[in-house]
């Protein structure tokens, strides 16, 4: 299935280097000009900048070679720029009291395609797109401002639970008070 831009890739495959530090380099690079991308890399300070021009650079020759794509050299844009994981090697490092520490060695596979730019005049002519996919969207409502909440609580809501009312204390005669006392008090609680 041919793609509607015409791209051109180029691969390298189980370069030794985390995808991690290669994606750092790959990131530079996506969406810029073949020509500024190149500059840009080989100003970068990371060991891995120089693998990924020379990968760049043969994504440009490869889009040279194809000519039946009719793809203009000088106006070449870096469309798509990915890393994948490659597979790793487990390698064992000697430790203190003849234990072995475990490491992985990673390796990546990176893969460039260069291509007219998008929605350049040719991507225009092989993959024509709708007018509504441009247009604009509808602006947007200004938010009204926030009303303080109000006590009653709206429909299908729980009312807030009720906090206990603290209790008050009664006068009642404490439980250690002498038994002819509380004969007294109760024989003037009957006569009235």
């Amino acid at each position: 299935m041919a793609e509607a831009t015409h791209n051109v890739r180029a691969i390298a495959r189980y370069v030794r280097v985390s995808p991690q530090k290669a994606r750092l380099v790959v990131d530079l690079i996506r969406g810029l000009k073949a020509e500024d991308a190149l500059h840009r890399l080989r100003f970068t300070q990371k060991r891995i900048a120089a693998d990924v021009a020379k990968l760049l650079q043969s994504a440009i020759a490869n889009a040279t070679d194809r000519a039946d794509l009719g793809l203009d050299v000088d106006a070449l844009y870096v469309t798509r720029a990915f890393v994948n994981e490659g597979p790793r090697q487990k390698r064992i490092r000697p430790a203190p009291m003849g234990r072995a520490y475990r490491y992985q060695r990673r390796s990546s596979h990176i893969e460039i395609h260069v291509g007219a730019k998008p929605g350049g005049p040719l991507a225009r002519s092989v993959s024509p797109e709708p007018a509504a996919a441009h247009a604009k969207p509808a602006p947007r409502k200004p938010m009204a401002a926030k009303r303080p909440a109000s006590k009653k609580p709206g429909p299908g809501t729980k009312p807030a639970a009720k906090k206990p009312a603290a209790k008050k204390s009664a006068a009642k005669p404490p439980a250690n008070q002498a038994p002819a006392q509380k004969a007294a008090k109760s024989e003037s609680e009957s006569e009235a």
